[in-house]
């Protein structure tokens, strides 16, 4: 059987859909393939996602910040998820997703918007990276092999919609 390609969205695709692609193509284990893609990509990756990564023992070679559209032409991947990591990729108009991927909506904070010192930032690209690392490992714990399309989404959807608070109880528990 095929890994299961995951898309991560957001508007520039330099922070949070980055960390995300990582983080899952590092954990999945060959069970997903995560690409990143923005709907008006910056063209660069962060460099405190560069940093955060590398804090965490985990490569970058081969992300770059590129466009949406590159997932929507003949010989792109099939993609089984599209997962929006922001809240103005969510709300935009997105191209056709060949395949009928299932979709979901995973807000989190931007940390490349965080003015101010550079220690203000690091804390903002943490946090940001800590609640994608947890949705994802939610994920990761899925049978999504056993799971209908329509009960799949609902979990996926619920994912989504915990908050930092949730994390912090689940890790305390």
């Amino acid at each position: 059987m095929r890994p299961f390609n995951v898309l991560f969205l957001c508007t520039g695709n330099s922070a949070r859909s980055i960390l995300a692609e990582a983080y899952l193509n590092a954990k999945g284990k060959g069970r997903f393939v995560a690409y990143s893609a923005g709907s008006h990509p910056t063209g660069r990756i962060n460099p405190f996602a560069i940093e955060l990564l590398q804090r965490n023992h985990i490569t970058g070679s081969g992300l770059r910040s590129k466009n949406w559209n590159e997932f929507a032409v003949p010989g792109a991947p099939k993609l089984d998820f599209v997962i929006t990591v922001c809240d103005n990729a969510a709300g935009e108009t997105c191209p056709f997703w060949p395949g009928q991927p299932i979709t979901a909506h995973w807000g989190v904070q931007d940390p490349a918007a965080v003015q101010g010192a550079d220690d203000a930032k690091r804390r903002a690209f943490l946090k940001a990276f800590t609640e994608l690392s947890t949705r994802i490992n939610y994920l990761l714990a899925l049978p999504i092999e056993k799971l209908d399309s329509l009960t799949l989404k609902t979990k996926l959807d619920d994912i989504g919609k915990r908050t930092s608070a949730a994390f912090e109880t689940d890790r305390a528990v």
